[in-house]
């Protein structure tokens, strides 16, 4: 029977388990708090700790990374978290699965695929770009096998907190109110549905060609606008969506460190923002969940 580790069990991280347990694996998950799951064994980690990450990871096939630090914490906590995914492959021979995202393109010209040079000159975006060569160093020389899944902005049932497509926008829009988002919401932008970001995962896991390398998650690409459109005209809701003012953002920014890194990488939304995954499809055989059947799943979730 396969063997995985699940560093992090946040929406990304739980689906990925849910999905490996559906198929009969053997999944560990690794949390800070020991969260549970059905059908997964679960055991307290400190990710930065290369010891423990190291005992967390024997026996395993897979190590899936999907951690994710608060923004204002990246710079302090993603390199040892890195360092110690890297010294945990090295050591047991697990295949490591990073679960990254699309900041280290930085600002587009057009749709990002696989390939598209990393550009970005925001602090976010050079934190996982340096954390992601750091890993592909390591695979270079020999050291270990990894891949990097990078997603764009997620959406997924029930999902809360700070998601750009998650409680507050779809909750606004089915109430007949406003949803107020972060950039323009007229500008086409792709949309990551939890479950299809697992099962790529999951599909990277068990190439069988060559590693070392990116692969991106198949998303559907839609504005805001228009998807507050296509709620209203299935629920018959009147709902509407406008953009922050700028100048409010930076204010909020300069009190909020968390609001500050969310107005540092607030370009995402001032660009048409799309993910290419043609290679991804063809070589691995994943595709997207159809996309009136992923906002209708995710807009229920919030009827609830």
């Amino acid at each position: 029977m396969p063997q995985h580790l699940i560093v992090g069990a946040g929406w990304i991280g739980g689906e990925l388990a849910r999905q490996l347990v559906a198929r009969g694996d053997d999944v560990t998950l690794a949390t800070r708090s020991g969260t549970a799951l059905a059908g997964a064994t679960s055991v307290v980690l400190d990710a930065s700790d290369p010891v423990a990450f190291c005992l967390a990871a024997e026996r395993m096939q897979t190590i899936f990374l999907c951690s994710n630090p608060p923004y204002p914490d990246w710079a302090r906590r993603w390199p040892p978290v890195f360092a110690a995914a890297i010294a945990a492959a090295s050591v047991t021979g697990a295949r490591l699965v990073v679960m990254g995202n699309l900041y280290p393109y930085g600002s587009p010209t057009g749709p990002m695929t696989e390939h598209s040079p990393e550009t970005t000159t925001e602090s976010k975006g050079i934190i996982r770009r340096e954390g992601w060569h750091r890993v592909l160093d390591a695979h270079d020389r020999g050291e270990i096998q990894a891949v990097e899944v990078r997603a764009s902005d997620y959406f997924g049932a029930g999902v809360s907190g700070t998601a750009h497509l998650g409680q507050g926008f779809f909750s606004s829009v089915l109430a007949s109110k406003t949803a107020r988002v972060v950039g323009r919401p007229d500008l086409v932008h792709s949309w990551s549905f939890v479950p299809d970001i697992a099962a790529t995962m999951i599909a990277a896991a068990g190439y069988a060609g060559s590693w070392g390398r990116v692969w991106h998650v198949p998303s559907g690409a839609h504005s805001r606008t228009e998807i507050a459109d296509q709620l209203n005209a299935h629920y018959g809701s009147h709902g509407v969506v406008a953009g922050y003012p700028e100048w409010m953002l930076r204010s909020l920014g300069a009190v909020s460190p968390l609001m500050r890194e969310v107005y540092k990488s607030s370009y995402q939304f001032q660009v048409p923002y799309v993910i290419d995954s043609a290679e991804t499809e063809r070589e691995l055989g994943v595709a997207s969940t159809p996309w009136d059947d992923a906002l209708i799943t995710v807009a229920e979730s919030y009827r609830r």
